[in-house]
């Protein structure tokens, strides 16, 4: 998240991809022909399609190496064979999480360390937004032909869309997927690669303005941003302490503080919530509020003094997308039920579209990562009711694995039957210069099972 509302370089941006609302509702959202039990996937649990979706985009590209990153949504989605590092390293934690995953978790974290080490531009221990992982014939019809690794060597990095400068919530988040692989693995390679990580946001990231912190990152012309993130922060508190704990370096601690004490500076008591961040490092940004930052505090922070941060999500962002809604593209007969990207989601003005050439927005989408989210923070409270909770919410996730998205492809090749968490149940506007779409998405994916293990990604 930035701190700006309409900075377009957030690791969740998705560039216009020419989809109109007809195409959309064409290719994102299925029937109940998508009861495609006859295929034989009735059988296999609901994890287990949400894990086969994960290997589905992993493999994609067979003929482009061995070392490759996951796609991050499929080809409907416009964006060809993008791989967002935040969602790669979502995978990694999910494969983790899951059943012998294992080795596609060291796969994708090796990738990862390849990255680092052949930026086309940086010997820093930077990663970029996203790679490219496979073939494909850009707009203009500029041929791409490389895979993850160029004709050259270097990492393909993502310049088609301009997903080429580095924030440190992306950052954050490869540094604590490294480090799990670390502690799970022995690795030293992962260790080493987590705190050139945490090195890199150290230097570039670390102000001393007011409201102190660790600032966004760089633009792709490695000119550092203003703003300062609630959702970085966050991330950085559970990077830092867990680094701290596989170093033994009290020099992880002090920084752990100063990325918590930011944190903490954006709640808001009176109702119960975290505000975004800050455009300047003086004022707090406080319009809109997002969804992440109420629940990635408490599993980062595991804060009962913060913990009424769920209950706001659950209760001011909550929504029920139907057929009838205005501009939902949820089949007749179909409800899902789940939490919306931020307070400005709700006010989205459904008469005009998102971004040019997008669909216009449905007040009432379902942002199912967010749903998860919350899913796995209301079951790592505990409190009364919260289970229940979770389950609900859960129960709406798979429904739209189940029904949503069908006939979609990755790297031209169909999903395994019903597999595969939609990013939206319908378009949704996030109040910060972009939107979420009902195509299945490896983040989405891997927050759901994140949440059905009980796995937080964030406890240090």
């Amino acid at each position: 998240m930035t701190g700006s509302p309409r900075h377009p370089l957030s690791r969740r941006t998705l560039i216009g991809t020419g989809l109109g609302a007809v195409a959309l509702t064409a290719v994102g959202t299925g029937t109940a022909r998508a009861a495609q039990g006859a295929s034989g996937a009735s059988a296999v649990s609901a994890p287990g399609r949400a894990r086969a979706f994960l290997a589905a985009a992993m493999d994609a590209y067979p003929d482009h190496g061995t070392i490759r990153l996951t796609q991050s949504y499929t080809d409907q989605a416009g964006l060809f064979s993008t791989a967002f590092t935040y969602d790669n390293a979502l995978a990694i934690l999910a494969h983790l999480a899951s059943p012998a995953g294992r080795s596609r978790a060291v796969a994708l974290g090796d990738a990862l360390l390849y990255a680092q080490a052949h930026d086309p531009g940086y010997d820093d221990g930077r990663l970029r937004q996203a790679y490219n992982v496979g073939p494909y014939t850009f707009y203009d019809g500029s041929p791409q032909p490389d895979g993850f690794v160029r004709a050259d060597g270097t990492a393909n990095v993502g310049t088609q869309f301009g997903f080429t400068g580095t924030a440190v919530g992306d950052m954050a988040w490869a540094g604590i997927a490294l480090g799990a692989l670390a502690a799970r693995t022995g690795e030293r390679r992962f260790l080493t690669g987590a705190v050139r990580i945490g090195e890199w946001i150290e230097r570039v990231g670390r102000t001393d303005e007011p409201l102190g912190g660790y600032k966004f990152g760089v633009n792709g012309a490695d000119e550092r941003l203003p703003f300062t993130s609630t959702e970085h922060n966050t991330d950085l508190v559970a990077l830092f302490g867990r680094l701290a704990r596989l170093t033994g370096d009290r020099v992880w601690r002090e920084r752990r503080a100063r990325a918590r004490a930011f944190v903490e500076k954006m709640w808001e008591p009176a109702g119960g919530f975290f505000y975004t961040g800050t455009n300047d490092g003086v004022t707090i940004n406080r319009s809109p509020v997002p969804e992440d930052t109420q629940t990635w505090t408490h599993l980062a922070l595991s804060s009962p003094a913060h913990a009424r941060s769920l209950d706001w999500a659950a209760s001011e962002l909550a929504v029920l997308d139907t057929a009838d809604r205005p501009n939902s593209t949820v089949p007749a007969g179909q409800s899902y039920v789940g939490v919306t990207f931020s307070s400005a989601s709700l006010l989205a003005n459904e008469a005009a579209p998102i971004a040019e050439g997008q669909p216009r927005p449905d007040r009432n989408g379902v942002w199912f990562e967010g749903t998860a989210h919350l899913a796995l923070a209301l079951r790592d409270r505990g409190a009364g009711g919260d289970e229940k909770r979770a389950r609900r919410l859960l129960g709406s996730i798979e429904r739209a694995q189940d029904l949503l998205g069908a006939e979609q492809t990755v790297g031209g090749t169909p999903l395994p039957a019903r597999s595969g968490v939609v990013s939206a149940s319908s378009p949704l506007d996030t109040g910060f210069g972009f939107g979420y779409y009902p195509y299945r998405h490896t983040g989405a994916t891997a927050w759901y099972l994140l949440a059905v293990s009980r796995a937080n990604p964030l406890r240090a």
